[in-house]
């Protein structure tokens, strides 16, 4: 795994909760929700592959 993989998805997170913060207090919750399911859904489209990699090499590891 990359390390810049997880500083990538630092970033994502500082950002997603600073614009939380921003929308919440401006009343804007609705947004503020949707913000956050927009980083879950960035940081998911990266992190997939590498599960998926993850369970191949398991599944590579028990096969006879």
């Amino acid at each position: 795994m990359d390390i810049y993989l997880i500083f990538k998805i630092a970033a994502v997170g500082i950002i997603v909760s600073v614009v939380g913060q921003i929308l919440k207090a401006s009343g804007r919750e609705e947004q503020a929700f949707l913000a956050g399911l927009a980083g879950l859904i960035l940081v998911l489209t990266w992190v997939v592959p590498y599960i998926a990699d993850l369970f191949q090499m398991i599944n590579n590891l028990f096969q006879w």
